[in-house]
């Protein structure tokens, strides 16, 4: 009897990570692989993957996880320097929101309505948002 038992349960543990095997991982309720087309347009500033480098932006591989503006070998704005010092770790949430505004988003995180980015580019559409940061999140340290 506890031979079927753990069997059954052993059968379920197989299947479910099966299922989860074959499923792409949802983040942020975003898509991925949108994200990954939707990422072309950072592509002028940022790369992301094992060679990445920094560019105008920098590296975003393990952005998802990183403090604001710690990067080592990029060097960062006033406001994102200052959203570091307030202890800001990026998320897919914070990411979503700094895509819709960086100039307000670094104001509000760096609690100073004079905080400066260097980066102009905004997306006002919110699913191309939550797809990024799902594409960005994949490239995440947990995720390696």
């Amino acid at each position: 009897m506890i031979e079927r038992l753990i069997g059954r349960v052993l059968a379920s543990a197989l299947l479910l990570g099966a299922m989860g095997a074959v499923s792409m991982p949802a983040y942020a309720d975003g898509d991925a692989v949108k994200g990954k087309k939707a990422f072309r347009a950072c592509r002028a500033c940022h790369q992301i993957g094992p060679k990445a480098k920094n560019g105008v932006g920098p590296n975003l591989t393990g952005v998802v996880g990183r403090a604001i503006g710690s990067l080592d070998g990029y060097k960062y704005d006033g406001g994102l320097k200052a959203a570091n010092a307030a202890g800001g770790v990026w998320d897919e949430a914070k990411i979503i929101e700094w895509l819709a505004s960086p100039k307000k988003y670094i104001r509000t995180i760096a609690g100073d309505d004079g905080a400066k980015t260097k980066m102009t580019f905004s997306l006002k559409n919110e699913t191309k948002r939550k797809d990024i940061a799902a594409f960005l999140a994949m490239f995440s340290k947990s995720e390696k």
